[in-house]
């Protein structure tokens, strides 16, 4: 490629991703020459400074017109800028958390590859956002994967941090090696890999042997996608990952890197299979033939999700299968493919962001300070820290589902989904008793902290970073939950995702 021809693209479109590179490259260079007693969460404020430009860099690009560059492997449209929003406003959250981690085994004992680590994995996510091509999309899929890997298992000298990098490791390359031989396929009929090309090629697929192939090819990197999201039944590493790893990790694993997981599961998903013809021109589309197999995940994940976590004694692992249960809610939506699916997966994946990343930043506080992570640990907590109470309460009463909250809304447009497209009553049904069994273990966390005595009658220190994470949490959790068309309204006014999406 001449340099003419690489200084003629709009390299102006992938300012967020140059913004996340360079300070990988600068915080890379400040850990080697920092004096090895100075702080190094310093560079987590730098990462945060960082990840809050290319978030207003990316707002700014909002309500242009399609563009794509090399060879259209990097798309700029309303639906990635929508998801690239998401993912910058989780990072920034979790990097609050990350800078004021004190456990008594804290990130500062790992000098600073946690946060360029950190950094390298939202960029890997913000390349999936923007990919039009099967190539970029995998090397999106697996920068992200492998930093996580890290982070992970980042406390060395920790057994169970061990343990969950390893079992994360194991799992995460087998699910990126199914994926990927699902996508050979997928090369192999079109001979291309770029999205928008393959959509149009089997669009006219007529050979019923290549429809065999595809449908392969579609079971292999559904399953693949599966083991991402922390689906049933592919979801059995999740709970000990989720224990083992850094508190601030855990966090980013159940919001910032499953949106990530949804982005890849739209894109592919919907472009490819949502084109692809099951008998010539005019039939219909394959994903619509293979509906029952989502759903089948869909359902599943919900009742697995919602009934184990009944069991659980360790908060992480409850909040792991509340998260493989939120999962299931999300591919409720994926499944039904109503016309409002972009918005209820956005505004549900919002929702989701501020109440989870809430409830960690309590964990994390709590944790730090009793040095385990056991629900009954939550015991007293109201006469410890009232306003922390509170904020929990507001922050779980949200992900019960419960009217005047954002988790209240963003459950309620998928089941208006769900009930809208005919043939999806059974899965709404089961997302309203999976919702109700959500209640027990939600309200036995609550119920610990306002109704059960407190072994331990010490005040807790709220650091600034954790405040910072609960007011926008809490306040964001009841203000979309009161107002959600504040932020369905810069949706459908400012990004037409539906039209972008297939341009």
């Amino acid at each position: 490629m001449s340099l003419d021809t690489l200084l003629s693209y709009n390299w102006g479109i992938m300012t967020p991703e140059f913004i996340i590179l360079v300070v990988i490259a600068l915080l890379t260079i400040f850990d080697l020459f920092m004096p090895k007693t100075m702080d190094r969460k310093i560079l987590g404020w730098i990462g945060l400074a960082a990840i809050f430009a290319a978030m207003v860099t990316t707002a700014s690009l909002a309500g242009g017109s399609v563009e794509s560059i090399l060879d259209d492997t990097f798309r700029l449209d309303s639906f990635a800028i929508a998801f690239k929003l998401l993912l910058l406003a989780g990072a920034g959250l979790v990097m609050f958390l990350a800078v004021s981690h004190e456990a008594k085994e804290g990130l500062e004992n790992y000098k600073g590859e946690f946060y360029y680590l950190f950094l390298t994995a939202l960029l890997g996510t913000m390349i999936m956002t923007s990919s039009g091509d099967l190539i970029t999309l995998y090397i999106g899929l697996e920068l992200l994967s492998i930093s996580s890997y890290i982070l992970a298992g980042i406390r060395k000298n920790n057994l169970k941090s061990n343990e969950s990098a390893m079992k994360y490791v194991i799992n995460g390359s087998i699910s990126s090696a199914i994926a990927l031989f699902g996508m050979s396929y997928v090369y192999g009929l079109t001979g291309t890999t770029n999205l928008l090309d393959i959509a149009a090629q089997l669009s006219v697929l007529m050979d019923s042997q290549h429809v065999y192939l595809l449908g392969i090819s579609f079971l292999m990197i559904l399953v693949g996608l599966a083991f991402k999201l922390a689906a049933a039944p592919f979801h059995m590493w999740a709970p000990d990952v989720y224990q083992g790893a850094p508190t601030p990790v855990t966090a980013f694993l159940s919001v910032v890197s499953k949106t990530a997981g949804f982005v890849i599961v739209i894109r592919i998903l919907l472009t490819v299979f949502g084109a692809a013809a099951t008998e010539g021109p005019g039939s219909v589309p394959l994903l619509l033939d293979m509906q029952d197999y989502i759903a089948v995940i869909a359902g599943a994940t919900m009742i697995i999700g919602n009934v184990v976590a009944l069991k659980q004694t360790n908060i992480k692992r409850l909040f792991a299968y509340s998260s493989i249960a939120h999962a299931g809610y999300l591919l409720v939506a994926v499944t039904t493919l109503s016309s409002n699916m972009f918005y209820s997966i956005w505004f549900y994946l919002l929702a989701y962001l501020l109440m989870n990343l809430g409830v960690f930043a309590v964990i994390q506080v709590v944790a730090g300070k009793t040095g385990s992570e056991k629900i009954t640990d939550f015991a007293g907590l109201y006469r410890r820290s009232p306003w922390l109470a509170v904020a929990m309460g507001i922050l779980l009463i949200s992900l019960a589902g419960f009217p005047g909250t954002a988790g209240f809304i963003g459950k309620l447009n998928i089941f208006m989904g769900a009930f809208a497209t005919e043939g999806h009553y059974v899965l709404a049904s089961i997302m309203i008793a999976t919702t109700v069994i959500s209640y027990f273990y939600y309200f036995g966390v609550m119920t610990q902290i306002f109704f059960r005595p407190a072994a331990d009658t010490s005040k807790f220190h709220i650091p600034f970073g954790i405040l910072v994470v609960l007011i926008i949490t809490v306040v964001g959790s009841i203000w979309f939950g009161i107002f959600p068309n504040t932020a369905l309204d810069f949706m459908y006014n400012n990004l037409n995702i539906i039209d972008d999406f297939f341009s």
